[in-house]
């Protein structure tokens, strides 16, 4: 892991306690929406939710994955994370998560559940990956970009799985997965936003890689179910979006492998709603 390695946890400064719980994860501008809120990916990569299997111990490898958020956590500088295994098998295991603020630990942001396999043993050589030192928040190109995304005419897409997207068992990680398909999903919000005279929009990142420009909304619900491993690449996000009571938008996803005769590696759905204004 690293920079020369798998990215996700060492870009987004994803501290893991090997040991004890809880851990913890600064939040940077980067990981809210323009309104200042926290987005579904950050949080998603914070608590993985991989079935309570720890790296030090064995290959986790992710099954299904859910992220309710209730506190959008505009002011909030550095969540915490509070891992509890619900069972666990020989193979598979439950696992759930508390996010709260860190420096308010009665002030929760967000559940997530999930379930996880165990692939089997973890490789010799285990070490906890050093965290890179402070990002100025300013300076930080959106996530998507980091993750190698880019908005085509067809929908976003990942390049080919590369060490800096791939997990240890050499098949697309997580973190990029929920990087990519909540672009996708977000900007198939804002299309189903767009008909809405009463939604504010901003000019974004989304708007300068090409894509409509950006609606102000909050995500509150993320679901992802893991299909199939992602062995080659690249992978392309498909998405459907609709319209519910005022302000409130659902969308679909499934994210593709394109090199591997379009296997659909994941699928899920994204509630939003639009954001509470400043």
């Amino acid at each position: 892991m690293g920079p020369e390695g798998l990215i996700t946890y060492w870009y987004l400064g994803r501290a893991f306690n090997q040991e004890v719980d809880p851990d913890t994860m600064h939040l940077r501008a980067d990981m809210r929406n323009a309104a200042g809120g926290i987005m579904a990916a950050p949080l998603a990569i914070a608590a993985p939710e991989t079935g309570g299997w720890r790296d030090r111990d064995a290959v986790p490898a992710p099954m299904t994955y859910s992220l309710h958020i209730l506190d959008p956590a505009t002011d909030v500088r550095t969540v915490r994370i509070t891992r509890e295994t619900v069972r666990q098998g020989r193979k598979i295991g439950f696992s759930r998560s508390l996010v709260v603020d860190a420096d308010d630990p009665h002030r929760l942001i967000a559940l997530t559940s999930g379930t996880g396999v165990s692939l089997g043993e973890a490789p010799p050589g285990f070490r906890p990956v050093d965290l890179p030192p402070g990002l100025p928040d300013g300076a930080l190109p959106p996530l998507p970009v980091v993750f190698g995304a880019r908005r085509d005419p067809d929908g976003w897409r990942l390049p080919e799985l590369t060490t800096q997207l791939a997990s240890t068992s050499a098949s697309l990680h997580l973190g990029p997965i929920h990087v990519v398909c909540e672009a996708a999903a977000h900007e198939a919000a804002c299309a189903a936003a767009a008909t809405s005279p009463s939604v504010k929009r901003t000019g974004s990142w989304e708007s300068k890689l090409g894509a409509i420009p950006e609606a102000v909304l909050q995500a509150e619900d993320w679901e992802v179910h893991f299909v199939a491993p992602g062995r080659k690449g690249p992978f392309l996000v498909r998405t459907e979006s609709w319209r519910g009571p005022p302000g409130r938008f659902l969308c679909r996803f499934s994210l593709l492998d394109e090199g591997n005769e379009e296997v659909v590696v994941a699928t899920g759905a994204a509630a939003f709603r639009v954001a509470d204004p400043d």
